[in-house]
């Protein structure tokens, strides 16, 4: 059944039916001419200082929006393969607006393409280097010792190993988006990266940055008639105006991959991937053991239940091996990205954030 067909009134008749269908043809072809020649949504709007640059590293300080503020601070940790601006899509689809209005001291870790000189940055200058230091650029700004950090996938990853390495502080309170621990259970992956077949040496070798084209490969591979599928669903409702503008700003988001470096790259392909250290306690990094019982700050990690690239059984372990005693899991309706963007995330995630942090952020 189409979109329009299930948006049918029940008791509609043959010739509503038809009147409707007909309506939303011309919408289609109409919003079609548009939908091609208008440019790109413009995105990541809300006002913003950026107070540190660094190499690939940028640290941006979004303007308050209300009048009280709560006092710890939010630093928002992305992947190093996207732009952090799907934490802030458009007025009344951004989690950093909602944040804002909510009361929040808002920071964003982001990043930029890395160049041929930083390719051997590795998991080590992300999480003993970089998402230190801008932790102490948070204090400084702030004027506050406790920092709440929350991470998005693989910026998840980042900020659990950071804080698995920090068990001191000033971390104080951490909290996961679909963030993976046992890589095992990355099938697809797995498969795409199968080191029977799969040289990472040689690719990392040979091309020293990981090209973005590389990664969406990888991407497509995970679900090879998404494109379809998502060009089907844009067909059907592109008489609907908030559908299209909702589509058109997660498709620009998620072509907008960043490429890697590579020293990050093989690393985590052979010590995650691979060798699945981080879950084994058998992960070191500058000489330290990443143990993920040595966290013990306030943990929340949000899940999504139809996700296809970080599946439950990948992110399970998180809240079962930390060592706090306030941890709590949450499985939420939605994909890897409407989970935290778009109409979904505004009714679901967006809340429950709000209410886990207001109460660990006074």
């Amino acid at each position: 059944m189409s979109t329009a067909q299930a948006t049918w009134p029940a008791e509609a008749g043959v010739g509503e039916r038809i009147r409707t269908e007909v309506e939303r043809a011309i919408q289609r072809n109409l919003k079609g001419l548009e939908f091609l020649s208008s440019p790109a949504p413009a995105l990541g709007q809300s006002p913003k200082d950026v107070i540190h640059t660094r190499g690939t590293m940028r640290l941006y300080h979004y303007h308050p929006m209300a009048d009280e503020i709560y006092r710890v601070p939010v630093l928002l940790v992305m992947a190093t393969t996207n732009k952090s601006y799907i934490f802030d899509l458009a007025p009344g689809s951004s989690l950093i607006e909602f944040l804002l209005k909510r009361g929040y001291d808002v920071y964003v870790l982001d990043w930029e393409a890395p160049r041929q000189s930083e390719r051997h940055l590795k998991l080590e200058d992300y999480t003993l280097d970089f998402i230190p230091d801008c932790i102490r650029r948070v204090q400084q700004r702030s004027g506050e010792h406790d920092v709440s950090v929350v991470g998005y996938c693989m910026g998840g990853v980042l900020s659990t190993i950071y804080a698995a390495l920090h068990a001191d502080g000033p971390l104080k309170n951490l909290a996961c988006f679909t963030t993976p621990i046992d890589f095992t259970q990355l099938e697809l992956f797995s498969a795409w990266t199968d080191q029977r077949h799969f040289d990472v040496d040689h690719l990392v070798d040979s091309v020293g940055i990981v090209p973005p084209e590389f990664i969406l490969t990888g991407f497509s591979m995970l679900r090879p008639a998404s494109t379809v599928t998502g060009n089907v669903r844009l067909w059907e409702n592109l008489w609907n105006d908030d559908f299209v503008k909702q589509y058109r700003m997660v498709d620009r988001w998620s072509n907008d991959t960043l490429p890697l470096a590579g020293d990050y790259f093989r690393q985590t392909v052979k010590e995650l991937l691979w060798g699945n250290k981080l879950l084994k306690n058998e992960l070191r990094l500058g000489g330290r053991r990443v143990a993920l019982s040595n966290i013990t700050v306030p943990i929340l990690h949000v899940v999504a239940e139809h996700d296809h690239i970080v599946p439950r059984a990948a992110a399970a372990p998180l809240i079962a091996n930390v060592g706090s005693r306030d941890k709590e899991e949450v499985v939420l309706k939605g994909g890897h990205v409407s989970l935290v963007a778009g109409p979904k995330a505004v009714k679901r995630l967006w809340p429950k954030l709000d209410d886990w942090l207001g109460e660990r952020s006074v």
